[in-house]
């Protein structure tokens, strides 16, 4: 048996491979798969990011370009909860109408100040979320089920607050909660300074925290992390609860940014936040995401909008045409990548 050093691999007599360098090929293969999955959504959010600002002259000024982050900032705050959600995963189908319920709250809250208009939708949104969580880890019901109900209660909830959309509650000009969600900062409005803040919390509680940990090991495989000593009910409990957290905190900001707190909003925005968290990389199986990613996933969604909008022959309807496209193709990729992976 001949050794080459040109390989460093092992033949035989006959010139036949062994085998032994396999491994190396598929590490290497493994690991182009996962950056792949991981930093796919950011090459396509650079490469049609430089397409629009060579294509349309508006694309890449400040104000439009100031505009997109803002209005990305609340779909962002409800997709980094969603990303807990999903690793672990289940689903939560109840953040659209947490986002309206906590909006309408925060302005109701406002005539008796900040404090209250910041604390009401959190508690009322989180304690919604404590619910879904209850019910999805000690009760066992489908996640789909339950957050389902919960979308339904909420929206309802809201109607009932505000007479079945009758009223429509503002928030006092100059006061410290209008500042929040309209003033800006180094050019940036408040609500993005806010959204980066907890996206950086969130990435180091969700890698560098046993929570985290234990948030990987139940979506990876629920009965092993059982196993393990993982505290499988409480982590889903927890998730389920900073999903509705910061889905209220998000409607309290929005409406701080509008000045009032809108009925409507909040339809089809679970939809947005679940497709932006897995354009981010994050397998609806569970078991694997990224903070970063989901918060790459709802720029390209917004920057599509946009580039959709700066055509203007095309009406609002592309943009979903497009997200579903982009979720379709993401969706097929994750699964094709699994499956490698998992050959080699």
């Amino acid at each position: 048996m001949t050794v080459t050093k040109a390989d460093a691999s092992v033949t035989t007599a006959n010139n036949e491979p062994t085998g032994e360098t396999e491994p190396v090929g598929s590490a290497r293969s493994e690991r182009l798969s996962a950056l792949i999955q991981q930093h796919g959504a950011l090459a396509v959010l650079v490469l049609v990011s430089l397409v629009a600002s060579f294509s349309f002259d508006s694309f890449a000024t400040g104000d439009n370009v100031s505009n997109m982050a803002t209005s990305s900032a609340f779909l962002a705050i409800v997709a980094l909860g969603m990303t807990f959600v999903i690793i672990t995963g289940g689903i939560d189908l109840s953040v659209g109408s947490l986002f309206a319920l906590g909006g309408v709250l925060a302005a109701w809250g406002s005539r008796h100040g900040t404090l209250v208009a910041l604390l009401l939708p959190l508690a009322v949104c989180g304690l919604i979320g404590v619910v879904n969580g209850l019910l999805v880890a000690r009760s066992r019901l489908a996640p789909f089920i339950v957050t389902l109900a919960a979308m339904l209660g909420a929206r309802g909830l809201l109607l009932a607050i505000t007479d079945e959309g009758a009223d429509t509650f503002l928030i006092g000009k100059g006061s410290f909660l209008a500042e929040l969600g309209q003033g800006t900062t180094l050019g940036l409005g408040n609500p993005v300074w806010i959204t980066l803040a907890l996206f950086v919390a969130g990435a180091v509680v969700l890698r560098r925290t046993r929570f985290g940990q234990h948030v990987y090991a139940v979506g990876g495989n629920e009965d092993a992390a059982a196993l393990m000593g993982a505290p499988v009910a409480r982590t889903k409990i927890l998730v389920y609860t900073l999903s509705g957290l910061l889905a209220g905190l998000a409607g309290a900001l929005n409406a701080a940014w509008l000045a009032s707190g809108v009925t409507i909003l909040g339809n089809g925005m679970e939809l947005e936040a679940i497709s932006a968290v897995v354009i981010g990389g994050t397998l609806l199986t569970g078991g694997l995401g990224y903070v970063s990613g989901s918060l790459v996933g709802v720029l390209l969604l917004k920057v599509i909008q946009n580039v959709i909008n700066q055509i203007g022959s095309l009406d609002s309807s592309y943009q979903q045409v497009v997200s579903g496209a982009f979720l379709a193709v993401v969706v097929i990729a994750q699964t094709w990548l699994g499956r490698r992976r998992q050959l080699m």
